[in-house]
């Protein structure tokens, strides 16, 4: 099974649709579960990804009390067995990893899902995958957007971060991973 990641959308302000590298990775991936990791901005933007695969989120420090009653801040999910820690990160002191990190128990979740840098991150911590997708809109001071997937397979779960240049809703895009 292949988990779409994504966060920091910041829509409709850095894009007015979703990118179309973005729906084509989602495609060519064949992703059965999308997950974003807050600052959506806009309740209506959930509903975009939703209309793509089944979704889930936490909401963000820029989303509103609407997606943050429905999604909550923090969450656990278990997938097929795997338990996916989902965090914004924002919040007081540290780094954002650290916050990331801090947010679960030890050995409450196998994997730790996060945003709010938009600098995507992806590495081992003991036995738990940490990952940050980055953004699909707004790169910051990154050189390319980007996205994450989790794929599930039995004999574990293998991270990937996805990269390309320009978050248009249609035309040449120049997709690549990486």
């Amino acid at each position: 099974m292949k988990i779409a990641v994504v966060s920091d959308t910041h829509m409709p302000r850095f894009a007015k649709a979703l990118p179309l590298a973005l729906r084509e990775g989602f495609a060519r991936e064949e992703v059965a579960l999308i997950l974003h990791l807050g600052d959506f901005t806009a309740p209506e933007v959930a509903e975009r990804f939703a209309a793509v695969a089944p979704f889930d989120a936490v909401a963000g420090n820029n989303d509103g009390p609407e997606l943050q009653q429905r999604f909550g801040r923090r969450k656990v999910l278990d997938v097929g067995g795997v338990r996916i820690g989902m965090t914004h990160g924002d919040g007081d002191g540290r780094t954002t990893l650290a916050r990331a990190l801090g947010a679960f128990a030890p050995a409450e979740v196998d994997v730790i899902l996060f945003g709010h840098s938009h600098a995507p991150y992806c590495a081992r911590h003991g036995d738990v995958w940490v990952m940050n997708p980055g953004s699909p809109t707004d790169k910051r001071t990154n050189p390319r957007y980007s996205w994450g997937v989790l794929e599930l397979r039995e004999d574990g779960v293998f991270p990937a971060l996805h990269y390309y240049d320009d978050k248009s809703a249609g035309g040449d895009h120049g997709s690549s991973s990486g």
